[in-house]
């Protein structure tokens, strides 16, 4: 884990990049933000999270570090015993983005567990018309484990889009906290979607039919391989991460829009 810190005092404000070895735009953002940003107010924090990953260029050493939290300083695992190492850095931190990217075709959206006040700040402040209530979902997390704290999906993995978007982004997410005293924010409503389950995936040849957020027809196949065929049964069923290769086991999620994020008053 490398730690790069600017300004001093509060808030203190973290991004977060590399918690994936082979999602190198969070690294690639953060050495830009640790270059190019001055600090007018409080305290930034910059983390490249899993370095060895990075350097190996896969997702994990051990196991997946964004499902590894809390995690335990004793493990044997790299990760395991590395997700308490960044939560002791984050620990008290009053807004927290962390910086990912997929397989899965754009646009670009944000993730949370619990809407705080912060984090709809961070939400409607940010150039995103989506984002993905997780809570129904998996508790080990960054962001299901850390107040206050946001995960962006910028773009495409691999792509120079992702790296732009992503850190135009997170100068936004830095001026909405304070950080940046020439960045203002303009606020915008953002449209929720609710996670329900993972999608399982087998083996064989997988295919995805429908993008991220775009409504499958009840009746309509979603994705498929040898193994299953996802057929949606009910109206409303939107597709979250949904790609054939971004993931090993499953062909993303199953979401429903179910209301939008109002900017604060």
């Amino acid at each position: 884990m490398r730690l790069i810190e600017r300004g001093s005092g509060y808030p203190r404000i973290a991004v977060i990049g590399g918690i994936h070895g082979d999602e190198p735009a969070g690294e690639r953002i953060v050495e830009r933000l640790s270059e190019t940003v001055t600090v007018e107010s409080g305290t930034l924090q910059l983390i490249v999270a899993n370095e060895p990953a990075l350097a190996a260029e896969t997702r994990y050493t051990d196991a997946d570090l964004n499902r590894t939290f809390p995690g335990d300083v004793t493990a044997n695992d790299y990760e395991t015993a590395l997700a308490p190492r960044i939560s002791a850095v984050l620990e008290g931190a009053d807004a927290i983005l962390a910086l990912h990217t997929s397989h899965s075709a754009p646009p670009p959206f944000a993730i949370y567990s619990n809407c705080t006040e912060t984090v709809r700040k961070s939400i409607t402040g940010m150039p995103v018309d989506y984002v993905v209530d997780s809570s129904n979902l998996r508790g080990s997390t960054l962001d299901s484990t850390h107040p206050n704290t946001i995960s962006l999906e910028t773009g495409k993995q691999g792509s120079d889009e992702a790296v732009e978007f992503g850190l135009d982004a997170a100068r936004d997410f830095l001026g909405v906290h304070g950080i940046l005293g020439e960045r203002n924010p303009a606020y915008t409503e953002t449209t929720v979607v609710t996670a329900e389950e993972e999608v399982p995936k087998g083996d064989g040849e997988p295919e995805v039919f429908y993008r991220n957020f775009e409504e499958i027809p009840a009746g309509e196949i979603f994705a498929r391989d040898d193994e299953y065929t996802h057929r949606v049964t009910t109206a409303g069923k939107v597709p979250v991460l949904a790609s054939e290769h971004g993931y090993d086991d499953i062909f993303g999620l199953y979401g429903r829009i179910t209301g939008s994020i109002e900017p604060p008053a």
